[in-house]
């Protein structure tokens, strides 16, 4: 969750080195972030990006506090729930929607399903799976909807297929001026063949 909050629209690198630093002058409990002066969040979200610093800072202490009011101080609870009721208790977390906490349940290896960040679902959208739509929560429960025949019931696939789809989104199949030529799956994706035709 902490990972999730630490920066924003940051690349990994970036991100890691704000959660190290998180980890290293805070600490990476409910308690530790609650107890950290704002000053000190600030400085850490700054090295996430400078977009939402001081909310970033805010709102890692608002979700230490729900953790500890709400679920006694650790979220390993919420990690054995059903599926839905684990997903509706992170849920409560401001800022953490449907994909993010499926992908803390995946990561967690709480759950098996395949959670698709938005590099991800436009991914899989462009080759066939779903539909795209306006809304966000519409497209992504499509996609994954479609995407269920192919998944597997293997925690480490289902890993590696998060982070692949997700990599495969950033690196080649852009929002704008995806790299169609470089695509390894183009003579099976949808979008790459309407683009041909036109």
């Amino acid at each position: 969750m902490l990972w999730e909050k630490v920066a924003y629209l940051a690349p990994d690198e970036r991100r890691l080195a704000a959660f190290e630093l998180l980890r290293e002058r805070v600490g990476l409990t409910p308690q530790a972030i609650l107890a950290a002066t704002p000053s000190v969040l600030r400085e850490i979200a700054a090295a996430g990006g400078k977009v939402g610093i001081e909310e970033r800072a805010r709102r890692m202490q608002d979700a230490a506090a729900l953790v500890i009011d709400e679920f006694g101080g650790s979220l390993d609870t919420v990690l054995t729930l059903p599926l839905r009721e684990a997903k509706r208790a992170l849920q409560r977390i401001y800022g953490i929607g449907e994909p993010g906490a499926e992908k803390i349940l995946l990561l967690m290896r709480a759950q098996r399903l395949l959670p698709l960040d938005s590099n991800g679902a436009r991914t899989l959208v462009r080759i066939g799976y779903g539909a795209d739509h306006k809304n966000y929560t519409t497209m992504y429960r499509s996609v994954t909807e479609a995407a269920t025949r192919e998944v597997r019931d293997d925690i480490e696939w289902l890993m590696d297929a998060h982070l692949l789809l997700r990599r495969h989104g950033q690196d080649i199949c852009k929002t704008s001026a995806p790299r169609c030529g470089a695509c390894a799956v183009r003579a099976e994706c949808n979008y790459f063949k309407s683009r041909k035709r036109a």
